[in-house]
């Protein structure tokens, strides 16, 4: 299975930022649209944001909008998700993964395949 690698996550300030990496090291992302999602340890997993391969179409979960952006270096094979006005409720560990959905489907954050380790982000004074 590919694995992805997350870093970047944190403890941040309300109000504050923080940019994630999703990076691979085995394979090239190019040719994946790519999620992410967060989890609260006992809730159900949130897909956030997703980015299609050729980066030119994203999507955002009503939460977020406005305050994260995603976006990709495929040069770089990286994924980033850039977080600003950070709220104690965006706290959870960020994954990212390969999905087999086109972003722009409307089911594609069940559609996670590939997963990374995943990183926390807490959010707190």
């Amino acid at each position: 299975q590919l694995q992805l690698v997350e870093s970047g996550g944190g403890l941040v300030q309300p109000g504050g930022s923080l940019t994630l990496s999703c990076t691979a090291s085995e394979f090239t992302l190019d040719y994946y649209a790519i999620g992410w999602f967060r989890q609260v340890p006992g809730w159900e997993r949130e897909g956030v944001s997703c980015i299609s391969d050729s980066g030119y179409y994203t999507k955002y979960v009503d939460s977020v909008k406005g305050r994260f952006t995603i976006s990709r270096d495929n040069d770089k094979n990286t994924i980033y998700l850039q977080m600003n006005s950070l709220k104690p409720e965006d706290t959870a560990i960020y994954y990212c993964a390969t999905l087999k959905y086109y972003c722009s489907n409307a089911m594609w954050a069940a559609g996670g395949e590939s997963w990374g380790q995943g990183t926390q982000v807490t959010v707190s004074s």
